[in-house]
């Protein structure tokens, strides 16, 4: 970290959706509001009403590679999206805090009708699509089940309609999108919620700032712990 950057408003990273809008009361909580709208703005950094903090729009599966490369001093995204990243970053990234956002279910869910059950207990070789290769990797080993994965990085639900996969392994929140298309889930692997991700030169160089925010956001959200 270049003795310039210090002298930056620190920058944390979020993606559209459920994890910015349930971000917004742990910043309002740290008496910093956002006057933008990802959804409706175009801009991809976002100034605040504090000078010292900006925030920048990225993708949710790309937000632990900006905190870890320093582009972003911190960021909140799901523990799902950082299992994934952790199997070729082991240790990259400090994660002091769970949030308890963006709450949802990492599953298992099938074509309505499908027997899955007798799938699994025959040892028939399952194709599952996901874009969580190695939670489902892991999930489907422990079982003992046999599986071809196929990666995909949306329309997952498509897969089992159009006879590319049997099953696939996704995110849930309510399940009305699996009902809407004939899906069915099966299997809950593991709860899903977001967490406050930090990069480690930025704690040691910016901690005077970073860690009263940390604090805000550990206050804030509810069932908050540090680990």
């Amino acid at each position: 970290m270049s003795p310039a950057s210090l002298d930056k408003p620190l920058t944390l990273a979020l993606s559209k959706g459920r994890i910015f809008e349930e971000t917004m009361p742990l910043l309002a909580a740290a008496g910093i509001s956002v006057t933008e709208n990802p959804e409706t703005s175009r801009k991809l950094i976002l100034r605040t009403s504090s000078a010292g903090l900006q925030l920048i729009i990225v993708r949710a599966s790309d937000v632990p590679t900006y905190v870890q490369y320093g582009a972003a001093d911190f960021g909140i995204a799901g523990a799902d999206v950082l299992y994934e990243h952790a199997a070729a970053h082991p240790g990259a990234l400090y994660q002091p805090i769970d949030l308890n956002i963006a709450r949802c279910r990492l599953c298992v869910a099938v074509r309505t009708g499908f027997d899955y059950e007798a799938a699994v207990r025959q040892g028939s070789r399952l194709r599952v699509a996901t874009k969580y290769v190695r939670a489902a990797r892991e999930h489907f080993a422990r079982k003992g089940v046999y599986v071809d994965l196929i990666k995909l990085y949306g329309s997952m639900e498509l897969a089992p309609l159009v006879g590319l996969a049997d099953a696939i392994v996704d995110l849930v929140s309510t399940g009305g999108t699996l009902k809407a298309n004939n899906l069915m889930e099966v299997e809950e692997i593991t709860a899903i919620s977001s967490r406050l991700i930090v990069n480690k030169a930025s704690l040691k160089m910016r901690g005077s700032g970073l860690q009263p925010l940390i604090d805000a956001f550990a206050r804030a959200s509810a069932g908050g712990t540090a680990r």
